[in-house]
């Protein structure tokens, strides 16, 4: 996210947030305030550039490919993250408990998916030394006292607090929260009995260590019994072949299984993002491609996965849809992805409902069928299905 609609009751603080409370994917948020528009949504070059071939097979002009229909970047306050918000979501025990997610202003990813559009919330140099620690304490303070303590259909675990820092990229990058700050950050967020971030496996290595071990020296000086558990989130989207290698991630699945190796032999958690019905990918075969994805990350120690349908809205995904490359996903697809994958899964999965009303076409039954999804995702039970008269796609 990194999950708002893991439960159905969540409490927004701060600043309006100009970033949707969803874990990756971002397409349909709505700009900020002043925000340049979008690009344009056939998917056409942005005026001005260069006209190109269509993908390329070459990951270099891919990325040449997918930022030519791009439109512009608003400005964004390095110093001050776009928003926040708690929510509930599901232990491995089962009991909901009370989570924090902070929605953080940095470095653009390094990588450029032809599926994300993330880099509209981020700056395009480097956070300077200091901004994320202060952006990080400043959110914690606006947070405090709009924990929900229980509110919803469900009593939060007791004292179990736990807490995002999504930062639309990559948490190890050491251009987009320097190490210089890992200090700061880890007196600030020691009391939390979880603390999740989002990385690429690329990244994920001594930076990693350094700051579960800072991490656990600040909850040691709170004389805390038990250091709080760092856990980390990363992309797989799919293990579909073609899929995965066309998406510009530039990520082997032996590069995320070793990787998430490393994460379990330093005692961190894994949770996994997993993209229902990708570009490239056959949409009759979307549903089996997710639970096979989400069994992967289960293979590898995964502890939560969340389904995310792919939104479109990047530019990218309008012209590969206009190649016949993308269809995007129909609520009864994400439902049944969802259906599949939660039915005997060894952990948790979550289904991501920001701005699930895209993928919806009817009006009658759209608000019934989000509750569903949001009921399942805090109970982990599947429930069944919504039946329409009008649409009859229940």
């Amino acid at each position: 996210m990194p999950l708002a609609a893991a439960c159905p009751v969540s409490q927004h603080f701060g600043m309006a947030l100009s970033r949707p409370p969803a874990n990756r994917l971002t397409a349909h948020a709505p700009p900020p305030t002043g925000a340049a528009a979008p690009a344009p949504a056939d998917g056409r070059l942005r005026p001005g550039a260069p006209e190109v071939a269509p993908y390329p097979t070459d990951a270099t002009e891919r990325t040449r490919w997918i930022l030519a229909r791009r439109g512009v970047r608003p400005a964004h306050d390095v110093w001050r993250a776009h928003g926040g918000f708690w929510e509930q979501e599901p232990l491995l025990s089962g009991a909901p408990a009370n989570i924090l997610t902070l929605l953080l202003t940095s470095r653009e990813c390094p990588w450029h998916c032809a599926m994300c559009d993330l880099w509209r919330f981020t700056v395009p140099g480097p956070v300077p030394e200091g901004a994320m620690a202060r952006q990080i304490a400043v959110a914690l303070a606006e947070a405090d006292g709009a924990e929900p303590g229980g509110t919803g259909e469900q009593t939060a675990e007791p004292g179990v607090r736990q807490i995002k820092l999504y930062n639309g990229g990559s948490f190890f990058d050491p251009r987009a929260v320097p190490p210089a700050d890992y200090p700061a950050i880890v007196r600030t967020v020691a009391g939390f009995d979880r603390v999740i971030v989002e990385c690429h496996p690329a990244l994920i290595g001594a930076r990693a260590i350094q700051f579960q071990a800072l991490l656990r020296e600040a909850a040691a000086a709170r004389r805390r019994s038990r250091p709080p558990v760092l856990e980390v989130a990363m992309g797989l989207e799919t293990v579909h072949p073609v899929a995965l290698e066309r998406s510009n991630k530039r990520m082997s699945l032996d590069q995320f299984r070793r990787s998430a190796t490393f994460l379990a032999e330093h005692e961190m958690a894994l949770r996994v993002f997993v993209l229902v019905q990708p570009p490239f990918q056959p949409p009759a075969e979307a549903v089996e491609w997710a639970r096979r994805s989400a069994d992967f990350a289960f293979n590898c120690g995964a502890s939560a996965v969340t389904l995310i349908p792919t939104r479109p809205g990047n530019g990218a995904l309008e012209a590969l849809r206009a190649a016949g490359d993308f269809t995007p996903p129909t609520l009864r697809t994400f439902e049944e992805a969802f259906d599949a994958t939660l039915d005997g899964a060894p952990a948790r999965v979550f289904a991501d409902l920001w701005n699930l009303e895209t993928f919806s076409t009817c009006l009658d039954c759209f608000s019934a069928r989000r509750q569903r999804l949001a009921a399942m995702n805090l109970t982990q039970r599947p429930l069944p299905r919504v039946s329409c008269p009008r649409c009859r796609d229940g």
